[in-house]
């Protein structure tokens, strides 16, 4: 468990880390190498691969309770779920046909229109 609160920080905070640093934990975590297979890759000891996992962990744990990015999405996460869970619950008590209209609107992919509001307003938005 964890290593699944590394991966998710990893995912939101790996562009803050070095280079070094991001390929290391890629290949630990991301790629699942050992130690010993990272430090011959890199050309280093495995206390210095071990060193630099520990370091970059602190480090997204630092950022984390400063910018609390994990939580927001989390928690963000958590609400869609609950309210599309709350929005089939009622729906049951719907006609047929409009159960299926919900249904729809619940499965929708909306990448497009997400990415299109965002490109449409970058510049308040990012």
């Amino acid at each position: 468990m964890k290593d699944l609160h590394f991966l998710r920080l990893w995912d939101i905070y790996n562009g803050l880390l070095t280079n070094t640093q991001r390929e290391i934990t890629d290949l630990y975590y991301n790629c699942d190498l050992s130690l010993a297979e990272i430090a011959e890759e890199k050309g280093c000891s495995r206390q210095s691969v071990s060193e630099c996992l520990a370091t970059c962990r602190k480090q997204f744990e630092e950022y984390e309770e400063r910018l609390h990015f994990l939580r927001i999405l989390t928690e963000a996460s958590l609400n869609a779920s609950f309210l599309a869970t709350d929005i089939e619950r009622t729906a049951e008590a719907f006609p047929e046909e409009y159960r299926k209209k919900l249904t729809e609107i619940l499965q929708r992919d909306y990448s497009q229109e997400i990415a299109s509001a965002i490109e449409k307003n970058k510049d308040t938005l990012l």
